[in-house]
């Protein structure tokens, strides 16, 4: 009833808003809204603050910005929602290729996962398992292997990597960190990946609304090197496997499971979900890892040259390389190996005979329905785009704002808004939506005032990097809640225990946003001044974990 009643409170104040505004008469195309102009923003942000249920927060803000357009006459403002923006979301080739994207990916996943393909991947690496550090790195690594789809991260590396890590005395909480540092983060930054489509089309979507036309796979690309938070974080998991150091609550856990064997807390409620990543695949399943890596390279491969082709076609045959993949359709590219792929696995499955031809299908459907939400937020996120740039939000803030914030400070300033969005509501691609076409325009102001064009790039690094932070450590974002099942740990402990690691990594891309705001220093340089602080605080701050070690503090 909690959130039933702030729903209702929020649509009031909507309601209130259009009786308050009755000089915006119905008719009137041409308004210059002002700071009213925020509105549909900012009631998506603070409802989803509010309710934590981000597909409510963003339609109620493209139903206000369409109420704004229309006279504020409400029955009109419902309706262009739905017909106009939702529907006018979806007419784009682009979008539907984006759309279509996702869908196949969630069933290319779903036939990899039947044929017990990533399950084998993972059974290889933990013949190599025989120590807390290996068990620790081969999780790690696996997540890094499975960078397609966070949700598959998590319900895949958990469940296949928990008997191994069980097995060397590493704490529930351990495991959950893991899993979850090696989720949105890998998947974030993969070339190819479930949120590929998601973060191309926010993008090209945005730079449309400022009246440019570019490559948003190319410009995603550019973006990799300064995605601080996703960088840093896999690079923690990494330093803290290897010196076999904790801090925190994290300590504790770790020398709770090395000492007394408990890899749960006294009183803790786990969360139990091994069945998940097995329960499709049957008993009689001949596991191979190349049915994992096969329709994964496909995918890939197809992509990589979906785009140089579709590229090559446009700009003609001299063009060489980077110039031809510069110009490519990564629309297209992406249809095209998410298919291929699909198809790929189907045959493998089918040759042998892990299932029949209508099996294949029936599973391929499956694995798609898992990204129906995905689809909704996205259709929702482009809406928002367009009603945001209808208002003319963020020709208000460019004059509102420009000037006023240093633009060394910008990258940092979009990043902490970005995180505590992220957080608040638990979900990266709401915040996306909500925040890029906000923080573009704006980047935007500074460079046409003489600011580097790499502010640009670095600014939109600042929110894809945010965005991802919240979904990382919030305890209400669905791949902090997988985790938490697929490694069996208590859902609380393992917020707990990962929140200081979050905090520092997110204090360290702070700090560098601010170097390459600052110096323009090649980003490189920047990763590695990073990487060095990271290294520096867990190798001084955190305590062995080494049974040995633990027995020499407890004697």
């Amino acid at each position: 009833m909690q959130i039933n009643k702030k729903v209702f409170f929020t649509v009031l104040f909507i309601l209130v808003l259009v009786l308050a505004f009755p000089a915006f008469a119905e008719g009137e195309n041409e308004v210059d809204f002002g700071w009213i102009s925020i509105l549909p923003p900012l009631v998506a942000i603070v409802l989803a603050f509010v309710t934590e249920q981000v597909l409510l927060s963003l339609f109620l803000g493209i139903f206000l910005g369409a109420m704004m357009l229309n006279g504020w006459n409400p029955v009109s403002g419902f309706l262009r929602a739905i017909d106009h923006y939702i529907v006018g979301s979806l007419a784009d080739p682009d979008s539907a290729s984006v759309i279509i994207f996702l869908l196949a990916i969630g069933g290319m996943i779903g036939l990899v996962n039947k044929m017990g393909g990533t399950l084998a991947v993972a059974e290889r690496l933990g013949k190599k398992v025989n120590s807390p550090k290996s068990a620790q790195f081969f999780t790690w690594l696996l997540g890094i292997f499975v960078f397609f789809d966070d949700y598959a991260n998590s319900l895949i590396v958990g469940p296949t990597m928990s008997p191994l890590t069980d097995k060397n005395n590493i704490s529930k909480e351990k495991l959950s960190y893991i899993i979850d540092s090696t989720a949105a983060p890998i998947t974030g930054l993969a070339i190819v990946s479930t949120w590929v489509g998601y973060m191309v089309g926010v993008i090209t979507d945005t730079y449309r609304n400022m009246g440019m036309e570019v490559n948003g796979y190319s410009i995603f690309l550019q973006t990799i090197p300064y995605m601080y938070y996703c960088i840093f974080s896999l690079f923690m998991v990494l330093m803290i496997t290897l010196t076999q150091r904790d801090f925190g609550p994290m300590y504790e856990a770790e020398k709770r499971a090395r000492l007394t064997g408990k890899l749960v807390a006294d009183g803790s409620n786990p969360m139990s979900g091994d069945e998940i990543a097995r329960m499709e695949i049957k008993e009689d399943v001949k596991l191979r890892a190349s049915n994992a890596v096969i329709p994964i390279v496909t995918l890939i491969v197809v992509v990589f040259i979906g785009i140089w082709y579709t590229g090559y076609a446009e700009v003609g045959a001299g063009a060489d390389f980077k110039e031809a993949f510069s110009n490519g359709d990564s629309f297209k590219a992406l249809l095209w190996g998410s298919l291929t792929a699909s198809l790929v696995a189907m045959v493998m499955g089918i040759a042998q005979k892990i299932f029949t031809v209508g099996e294949a299908f029936d599973t391929w459907m499956e694995g798609a329905k898992s990204m129906v939400i995905a689809c909704t937020i996205l259709v929702l996120a482009w809406s928002i785009g367009s009603v945001t740039s209808d208002v003319g939000t963020a020709e208000f803030l460019v004059g509102a704002v420009s000037g006023a914030i240093p633009v060394v400070l910008l990258p940092i300033i979009v990043f902490i808004i970005a995180g505590l969005i992220s957080i608040a509501t638990g979900t990266a691609w709401g915040t996306m939506a909500i925040v890029t076409p906000l923080a573009l325009p704006l980047a935007e102001s500074y460079i046409e005032m003489g600011a580097d064009p790499v502010m640009l790039i670095i600014t939109l690094s600042t929110v894809l990097s945010g965005a991802i932070l919240g979904d990382h450590v919030s305890p209400i974002s669905d791949t902090t809640i997988m985790s938490s099942m697929a490694s069996g740990a208590d859902h609380l402990d393992h917020v707990r225990t990962q929140m200081p690691y979050g905090m520092v990594v997110a204090a360290v891309s702070i700090l560098c946003y601010f170097i390459a705001g600052l110096t323009r220093m090649n980003p490189v340089i920047v990763l590695i001044i990073g990487a060095a602080i990271i290294y520096a605080i867990v190798r001084f701050k955190g305590k062995s974990v080494l049974v040995e070690d633990l027995k020499k503090i407890e004697a």
